[in-house]
C-alpha cells in the first residue's frame, strides 16, 4: 500500500498574519538557484553547480528521512522517485536539474500547505469562538462568572449583549441571535421564550436569561469543536485516489527507468526519466481538491471529519434516510384539539400549556408554542408534578388538571380523533380534571419543508436509490415517503434492523446514512458515510458520524454531496491529466529526447499547473455556476 506522498522538505511551520515563515523555504531554494544563474551568467560555473547543489542536498535530506520513515513501517510513495532523482542528479553532476526538482518539490509543499490552511480557516475559528465561561445566577440573585463547564442543566444564567451562548438552553425572554458562526447564516434571527438555543451563538440583542438544558460538554458546539480538532489535526488527507495512483506509478517508473538505462547504457537517460517523473506536487493536487472541499462543506453547515469521508461522499449512490428529525422536523405540532362536550377547543389547549409551561419536555414545548401561536392567554400553574412516561399535574386557575396519558377506556366523543391519530400517525395529548377528560390534543410531526427538493437535489448529485428507514407504523412510514419521494420504505426498523439493512446496502454500493439519534449510532457507523443531524454534541449520533451538520436544515446534505462530487471530480481530473503528461514526457526521456535539466522545467510546469487546477475546488459548483452568469 502507497502512503501519502512526503517528498521534499518538512511542511512549513506557520506563523504570523498570513502565514509569512510558510513560503521561506521555497524563497531559501529559490535564492539558492537565481544565486547559481547569477554565477553562471557571470562565468563563475563551479560557484553555480556548488550553489545548485547545496539547493539538491537540502531538498534531498528531508526527503530521505520522510522516505526511510514510510520504508520502516513498509509502506512506499512518490517519495522514493523524488529521492532517486535528487540522488542521480547529484551522482551524474546535473546540479541545475536537481536544483529545479528542489524547487519543485518545495512548490508542490507549499501549495499543500497554503490550500490545507485557507481550508481550515473556518474550522480553527470555530476553536478560538468556544464558549468558556457563563455568567450564572447565584440562589441569592446575583451574578457570577464561572468557567463554562462547571454549568449545568437548570442552571439560570443570564447572557449579555455580545455573549457566545455557552450551552444549550430556553431564553427566559425573547432574544436575537447571531447563529452564523455555527450555521453559516448571516441573517439575524429571533427566538421566543421556551425556545430550543444551541450553544455557540451570539447574543445580537438585549441581555435575556437563558434556562439551561444541558451541560457544556453534551451541548451542539462541543460536537462541532470535537469535529473541528480531528479535522484541523489532520495533515494533508491520505486519500485512496492518490494511493492507488501510486501504487502502480512507482515500479512503472523505475522500470522505465532502468530499461532506459540498460538500452542506452547511460545513467543520464535513466536519471531524466526519473526527474520528468518526480510527482510529488502532482499527487498532491489529490488532498489539495479534497481539502478545498472540506472547507467548501464547512462554509455550507456540514462538518466532515476527513477526506476520505469526503471522497466516499462524493462516490455515494445508496442513502438511507431516518424519518423523524431528518425527513420530519422531529419537533411536533399541534394539528387539531377536539374538545369534550362543554369545553372549547381553544380552552383545552390554553389549559394544556399553562400547566405545561415549566416542562422541558418535547410535547410540552410544542402545546405551549400551539397555544402562543393562537394568541391564547396563559395562567401560570402551581403545585407542579411531572411523572415521567405518563405526564403532569398541576393547579390552574384553582382547578387540578393533568395532561398526558389516558389511564381508562377514552370517551366516545374522542373515538373518531383517536382514529385519525392511528391513521395519520399523529401523537395523542389528553387533558382533564378531577371529573374526567375535558379534550384530547393531536400532535403532528411535519414533513420538513424541503424534503421533498432536497431528494430530487439528491437524485440529480448521482444518487441512484433513496430508503427512508423508521421505527414509525408502517402508514405514517408511507404517507411520508409519498410525500418526499424516495424509492422505499422500511417500517417498524429496530435500531439493529437499521444496522442490518445498511449493511446490506454498503455490500451493494457506497451508501450514505443519515439520522439524528441515539438509536441512529448503530446505523450510522455501520454506513461508508454517517451523517448526524443537527450537531446534538455528545450524543452518540455525533460521535459516531463521518460528518454532522450543523444547521438543522436537510437542504445542507445535498450541498454536502454536490461539493463532494465536485471536489473529487477535480481530484481525479488534476491526477489523470498531469499524470498522462509526465508519462508521455518519461517516455520522450527514456528516448534521450528531454534531457535531466529540460525534464526538471517541463516536470515542473506540469506539476504546478495541474495544483492549480486543484485549487478550482476551493471555489466550488456553485460559485463557478454563477460566475458563469455573469
Amino acid at each position: 500500500m502507497a502512503a501519502e506522498p512526503e517528498c521534499g522538505p518538512e511542511q512549513p511551520a506557520r506563523s504570523g498574519p498570513g502565514g509569512r515563515l510558510l513560503w521561506v523555504p521555497l524563497g531559501g531554494l529559490t535564492a539558492l538557484v537565481l544565486a547559481g544563474v547569477v554565477a553562471w551568467l557571470a562565468d563563475r560555473s563551479g560557484l553555480a553547480d556548488l550553489l545548485w547543489a547545496a539547493a539538491t542536498v537540502a531538498a534531498l535530506v528531508p526527503a530521505v528521512g520522510s522516505m526511510l520513515r514510510e520504508l520502516w513501517h513498509r509502506r512506499y510513495g512518490v517519495d522514493v522517485i523524488a529521492v532517486l532523482a535528487l540522488a542521480g542528479a547529484l551522482v551524474v553532476a546535473e546540479y541545475l536539474a536537481g536544483a529545479v526538482i528542489a524547487v519543485m518539490v518545495a512548490t508542490g509543499r507549499t501549495l499543500e500547505a497554503y490550500a490545507q490552511g485557507r481550508a481550515t480557516r473556518d474550522l480553527r475559528a470555530l476553536l478560538a469562538h468556544a464558549p468558556r465561561t457563563a455568567r450564572r445566577r447565584a440562589p441569592d440573585g446575583t451574578i457570577e462568572v464561572v468557567p463554562a463547564d462547571q454549568v449545568v442543566a437548570g442552571d439560570e444564567l443570564l447572557v449579555g449583549p455580545g455573549d457566545v451562548v455557552p450551552v444549550d438552553g430556553q431564553p427566559t425572554a425573547a432574544a436575537t441571535l447571531d447563529e452564523s458562526v455555527v450555521t453559516g447564516e448571516s441573517r439575524l434571527v429571533h427566538r421566543a421564550p421556551g425556545d430550543r438555543v444551541g450553544s455557540g451563538v451570539v447574543n445580537a440583542g438585549a441581555a435575556f436569561g437563558l434556562r439551561a438544558t444541558a451541560d457544556a460538554a453534551s451541548s451542539t458546539y462541543a460536537g462541532i469543536v470535537r469535529l473541528a480538532r480531528e479535522a484541523t489535526a489532520q495533515k494533508a488527507p491520505t486519500v485512496r485516489l492518490a494511493d492507488r495512483y501510486a501504487v502502480a506509478f512507482v515500479p512503472f517508473t523505475l522500470l522505465l527507468a532502468g530499461l532506459g538505462w540498460l538500452v542506452s547504457g547511460d545513467l543520464v537517460r535513466a536519471v531524466a526519466v526519473l526527474v520528468v517523473a518526480t510527482p510529488c506536487p502532482l499527487l498532491l493536487a489529490t488532498p489539495i481538491a479534497i481539502v478545498s472541499g472540506l472547507s467548501r462543506t464547512a462554509r455550507h453547515g456540514v462538518l466532515v471529519r476527513d477526506g476520505g469521508s469526503l471522497e466516499l461522499l462524493g462516490r455515494a449512490r445508496t442513502l438511507l434516510v431516518d424519518k423523524t428529525g431528518t425527513l420530519t422536523a422531529g419537533r411536533p405540532k399541534v394539528a387539531e384539539t377536539v374538545p369534550a362536550p362543554g369545553t372549547t377547543a381553544d380552552e383545552v389547549l390554553r389549559l394544556a400549556a399553562s400547566v405545561e409551561q415549566l416542562s422541558p419536555h418535547v410535547l410540552a414545548t410544542a402545546l405551549v408554542e400551539g397555544a402562543r401561536e393562537r394568541e391564547l392567554g396563559l395562567a401560570e400553574p402551581t403545585g407542579v408534578t411531572e411523572e415521567p412516561g405518563r405526564g403532569v399535574r398541576g393547579r390552574v386557575e384553582g382547578r387540578d388538571l393533568w395532561v398526558g396519558q389516558l389511564d381508562s377506556t377514552p370517551p366516545p366523543w374522542a373515538a373518531t380523533a383517536r382514529d385519525r391519530a392511528e391513521e395519520a400517525g399523529h401523537s395523542l395529548v389528553w387533558v382533564g380534571a378531577a371529573d374526567g377528560p375535558l379534550g384530547v390534543i393531536l400532535l403532528a410531526d411535519p414533513v420538513r419543508s424541503d424534503a421533498s427538493r432536497t431528494v430530487g437535489r439528491l437524485r440529480a448529485a448521482g444518487l441512484r436509490r433513496i430508503v427512508m428507514v423508521t421505527g414509525d407504523q408502517p402508514a405514517t412510514a408511507r404517507r411520508v415517503a409519498r410525500e418526499v419521494g424516495v424509492d422505499d420504505v422500511l417500517a417498524r426498523c429496530a435500531p439493529a434492523e437499521k444496522a442490518d439493512r445498511v449493511r446490506a446496502e454498503v455490500d451493494r454500493a457506497v451508501t450514505v446514512m443519515v439520522g439524528d439519534g441515539v438509536n441512529d449510532a448503530p446505523a450510522l457507523a455501520t454506513a461508508d458515510v454517517g451523517v448526524a443531524m443537527g450537531a446534538t454534541g455528545a450524543t452518540a449520533s455525533a460521535d459516531v458520524a463521518d460528518a454532522v451538520l450543523t444547521v438543522d436544515r436537510l437542504e445542507r446534505l445535498a450541498d454536502a454531496v454536490e461539493i463532494a462530487r465536485y471536489a473529487r471530480r477535480i481530484a481525479v481530473q488534476s491526477a489523470t491529466v498531469g499524470m498522462g503528461l509526465a508519462v508521455l514526457a518519461m517516455f520522450a526521456a527514456a528516448i534521450g529526447r528531454v534531457p535531466p535539466v529540460a525534464g526538471a522545467f517541463l516536470q515542473e510546469g506540469i506539476d504546478v499547473l495541474v495544483i492549480l487546477n486543484a485549487l478550482r475546488a476551493l471555489l466550488g459548483p456553485g460559485t463557478l455556476t454563477s460566475l458563469r452568469r455573469r
